[in-house]
């Protein structure tokens, strides 16, 4: 039993030691995070930062995007967190040797990434890559949902963004006319009010993305309808997904035959003139918006938009829209039923756990992203085997060169199409439904009759054989656990930065992030495996 409590001298002088480097044990990852950060290309963080001339010193970019990845692996993304940290946290404190920046210079340097996050990734892969990592016989790819740095309830269709631009318009036409009453025509007085022309921007730009999506649509269902028309002549009973452009062609093509009637007949009339005839008798054709024709494809117009807004009133809220928080994010769905406002992350992982190429987009669908990210996946394995030295065929290397390229990348069904099958590049394995209906096809041995197209039937029927279904099996494993990792072990479910090219960035940033720490935990990187790539 204890005599008595130990003293708590909070007066004591040197509780710390005054050398920094011994206030945490030297096997602490702190320590290995700086030194590998040292040791990488930071040529284009450097790039971003301004020195000389007046001011005060700036902050260095390499302890910067140190303090970055220690807090984004430690599930801290608030730059006013990270500022508080970087005085009570030893950990952080070392990082920033007690000089901590404020949240804004946090703040505005990740924000400031850009091009410079990406670069940051791939040193970090090569990195990985002289360690001995990233093997590539077996790569799944895999889109994850993340949610932007923005709300649901931000975004408007067409209609409700031109109701509110009219609205902004009108109210800065109000406070235009009252200001020139205080203060006189072109006089603002002294006062420094928000500028609402940012809002006003973020709208004309909404509304800008919409109409040339909607006007890329329409010439999209333009080329539909004279391509039907084409085919059938108008025969039958058009398909109702392209009634109105059908109508849209017809009208068109009525008004401007009725056009070319009426510029004939003049034509012909002053031909006869300067023959001296006299001219054409009766009346030219009548005005080409009210022949009989025209009149006709009006009326099929007006009946097929009125069908296309009993549709629409019957599912409201639906159709185009854009976010005024973060223009660029979209709304996606997610397990459940639920729907985030966010990006959709397309990831290539090799079979150590290594994200080998990524992509924030800003697309529901994964099926177009396919053959991208396959690409970027061959350029990273390019990178990948030129880091490291030859090495033996492993068992999880299905093909390639000796197992220094990629052997099989594994899909699921949302990126199933023929076009996925069979564009160039390694073997794949996509999925022709989900897994437990592939085992239960298997089981069944079903053949390539339930398909039409013969590439999906080939590989429906080769998901039956006990080989690629135990490969397609680890697809799970390989794609999924990074995910898990960054949303679970680092807390990364919501961007920090809003617009596409900043959210990509910071999630450059986060793999960057994943994949040191993947090497740190699998014991790959430690203090004599990283001075021995330097010796």
């Amino acid at each position: 039993m204890a005599k008595g409590y130990r003293p708590v001298a909070r007066d004591q002088l040197f509780l710390l030691s005054p050398d920094m480097r011994e206030w945490l044990p030297r096997d602490h990852p702190v320590w290995l995070v700086i030194a590998a950060v040292q040791r990488l290309d930071t040529a284009a963080l450097h790039a971003l930062r301004r020195t000389g001339g007046a001011g005060a010193a700036g902050f260095d970019p390499d302890m910067l995007v140190t303090l970055l990845i220690w807090a984004y692996a430690h599930k801290v993304t608030s730059s006013r967190r990270i500022e508080e940290l970087c005085r009570t946290d030893i950990a952080f404190r070392v990082i920033c040797a007690g000089d901590a920046p404020d949240h804004v210079t946090i703040a505005r340097f990740r924000a400031g990434l850009g091009l410079a996050a990406g670069a940051l990734f791939g040193q970090v892969l090569t990195l990985c890559a002289r360690l001995g990592m990233g093997k590539l016989g077996l790569v799944a790819l895999d889109g994850m949902k993340i949610a932007a740095s923005a709300s649901k309830a931000a975004n408007r269709t067409r209609a409700g963004l031109e109701k509110l631009a009219a609205e902004l318009a009108a109210r800065h036409a109000e406070t235009d006319a009252e200001e020139d009453a205080l203060f006189g025509p072109g006089s603002r007085g002294d006062e420094l009010p928000a500028d609402p022309r940012t809002l006003d921007e973020r709208i004309g730009a909404a509304l800008g993305e919409l109409r040339a999506e909607q006007a890329a649509a329409d010439e999209k269902a333009a080329r539909a309808a004279r391509d039907y028309l084409a085919r059938t002549g108008n025969r039958g009973q058009p398909p109702a997904a392209h009634r109105e452009a059908i109508a849209q062609v017809l009208l068109a093509r009525a008004i401007a035959g009725q056009q070319a009637k009426i510029e004939a007949w003049h034509a012909r009339d002053a031909a006869l003139k300067a023959e001296g005839k006299g001219g054409m008798k009766g009346r030219p054709p009548g005005d080409p918006a009210s022949c009989k024709a025209a009149r006709r494809a009006r009326a099929s117009l007006a009946a097929a938009r009125a069908k296309a807004a009993r549709a629409a009133d019957a599912r409201p809220g639906r159709g185009p829209m854009r976010n005024l928080t973060d223009p660029h994010s979209r709304i996606m769905p997610v397990r459940g039923g639920a729907f985030i406002q966010g990006y959709n992350t397309q990831n290539v992982t090799s079979s150590d756990g290594l994200i080998i190429a990524t992509k924030l987009t800003a697309d529901q669908n994964d099926r177009p992203w396919f053959e991208p990210m396959l690409r970027q996946a061959e350029t990273a394995a390019a990178l990948i085997t030129a880091s490291q030295p030859a090495r033996a065929h492993t068992e999880d290397d299905t093909g390639g060169d000796g197992g220094r390229g990629i052997g099989l990348i594994l899909a699921d069904a949302g990126y199933l199409s023929a076009a996925n099958l069979t564009a160039d590049g390694p073997d794949r394995l996509i999925a022709t439904g989900k897994s437990h209906r592939i085992s239960k096809r298997a089981t069944a041995r079903a053949g390539p009759g339930d398909w039409a197209d013969p590439a999906i039937a080939a590989m429906a029927e080769r998901l039956t054989t006990d080989k690629a279904l135990a490969a397609y099996h680890q697809r799970g494993h390989i794609a999924e656990t990074p995910h898990g990792h960054i949303k679970h072990n680092m807390g990364i479910r919501q961007l920090s930065v809003r617009g596409l090219p900043r959210a990509t960035a910071e999630w450059h940033l986060t793999c960057a992030v994943h994949n040191l720490f993947k090497a740190i935990t699998s014991g790959h990187l430690t203090t004599a495996t990283l001075a021995a790539l330097t010796s």
